[in-house]
Parts: structure tokens; C-alpha cells; sequence
């Protein structure tokens, strides 16, 4: 039976002192990189988002997510909506999370 498996043979020492300092050591270098690689560019992304929600203001040019490009003509500061028109004729209403940049004046004359 002992053909093609080889015996075991425990080892004659016990672990190797000091294994649970390294380990620690390892879990914060692994919490570093987390930190740094991860969580914060999000909150930084996040942070810059917040600020240019809130520095939108009538006539300002944005660009929307779905890839809509329009003036503001109105801006609800009760329920987070805004109203942007996409020419003198269209007028469409969008959450203003949806909003991903606000454009240079004159973009839109431009395009």
C-alpha cells in the first residue's frame, strides 16, 4: 500500500518562535495597502463629487452620465432634481448624482 504514497514523518521541532509577531506585521502591511490603493482614491473621487454637486447653479453647461449635454435652466434644492435644457425646445429632469461634469462656458455652442 506504501507503493506510491509516502510515508509522513512529524517533524521533530515545534513552530517557529516569533510567528505571531510576523503575522501581525503582514496584516498591517496588507491594512496599508488597502488604505492606500483602495479606500482612499474612493473617498477622494467621492469628496470631489459632493463639491461640484453643490457648486452647480442655473446656466451652468453639465454633462450627464447617460451622456446628455444641456444647460441648467432650474434647480430644486429640496429633492436633489434639476432641469436641464437640451435645446430651446427639449427640457429634461435628472437626479443630480447623474451629473459627471460641469463644462466651460460656450461649450455647447461649440458642439
Amino acid at each position: 500500500m506504501s507503493l506510491f504514497i509516502s510515508q509522513a514523518h512529524a517533524a521533530a521541532e515545534g513552530a517557529a518562535p516569533g510567528g505571531g509577531f510576523e503575522m501581525i506585521i503582514m496584516l498591517g502591511m496588507f491594512a496599508a495597502i488597502f488604505y492606500f490603493m483602495i479606500y482612499r482614491p474612493q473617498s477622494k473621487r467621492a469628496k470631489e463629487h459632493k463639491n461640484l454637486m453643490s457648486a452647480m447653479g442655473k446656466g451652468d453647461e453639465v454633462l450627464t452620465s447617460g451622456g446628455l449635454a444641456g444647460k441648467i435652466s432650474k434647480i430644486s434644492e429640496d429633492n436633489d432634481y434639476l432641469v436641464i435644457a437640451l435645446n430651446d425646445n427639449n427640457e429634461v429632469t435628472i437626479k443630480k448624482d447623474y451629473v459627471t461634469a460641469v463644462l466651460p462656458k460656450g461649450t455647447l455652442k461649440s458642439l
